[in-house]
């Protein structure tokens, strides 16, 4: 009835990102330490080893890794649709990616195979197998419900400050791109749709990749001839 959308013209304002408390190497090692033995000890790990979200961790099966647990493949994700748990495809195209796991997590996954394979053959009625990584205590599906919260339980107990699962992933970006590790690859790692959104969720991690370069920079002089520091000071002078 109109000839043009008034709403064209509107300019909606910027979404806000939640802020996210920095999560270091020490606090890293206190936590898994904490956490040894604990049913979400390998969702912990997995989180921080690859950047992987909520859904994508309780949805890993163990037909997505490699044989020699050196890869794995994100191809879904395990949604809360009460009262029933769904298996939905990753958020983005780019989410449905190969992640290269960490020597790091491989500890972790062959010890959950093997405790996995001995609490299901102790059940008198083993239900019908999921085949996922990251399982209840019977092996069927970790509810993501029940993961958000023994971890908000540990945080509590632990005397942590305010740290969501979801930081977990958060710490996994920062702690890469700290190691010089190129934003692109990040991204990926993260399932990203673009390398913008992760430069954008992690500028203040810039700063500090802005003073490595500038040292970097410095570092290629350092062993210059002296007529070459006679020209740089030449230079400045006139």
């Amino acid at each position: 009835m109109i000839a043009s959308n008034p709403v064209d013209g509107a300019q909606p304002p910027r979404p806000r990102r939640p802020e996210f408390t920095a999560i270091d190497t020490a606090l890293v090692e206190r936590i898994l330490t904490d956490l040894r033995g604990h049913p979400i000890e390998l969702a912990v790990a997995i989180a921080v080893a690859t950047g992987m979200r909520r859904g994508e961790i309780c949805g890993l099966r163990w037909s997505d890794l490699d044989e020699n647990l050196t890869a794995a493949q994100v191809r879904r994700t395990l949604q809360v649709a009460r009262p029933n748990l769904i298996f939905e495809h990753p958020k983005t195209a780019r989410s449905r990616r190969a992640v290269a796991l960490p020597e790091f997590l491989r500890p972790y996954l062959i010890a959950q195979r093997e405790r996995q394979a001995q609490r299901i053959a102790a059940l008198e009625r083993p239900g019908p197998p999921s085949g996922v990584v990251v399982d209840g205590t019977d092996g069927s599906l970790m509810h993501p419900d029940a993961l958000t919260n023994s971890w908000r339980r540990y945080v509590a107990k632990a005397g942590l400050p305010h740290l969501r699962f979801h930081d977990l992933r958060h710490a996994h970006a920062t702690l890469m791109l700290l190691q010089g590790v190129h934003p692109k690859v990040v991204s990926e790692r993260l399932g990203h749709s673009s390398v913008g959104i992760t430069l954008d969720t992690y500028s203040h991690v810039l700063p500090a990749m802005q003073a490595e370069a500038v040292r970097a920079f410095d570092e290629l002089f350092t062993t210059t001839s002296g007529a070459v520091r006679a020209e740089a000071r030449r230079i400045r002078w006139t």
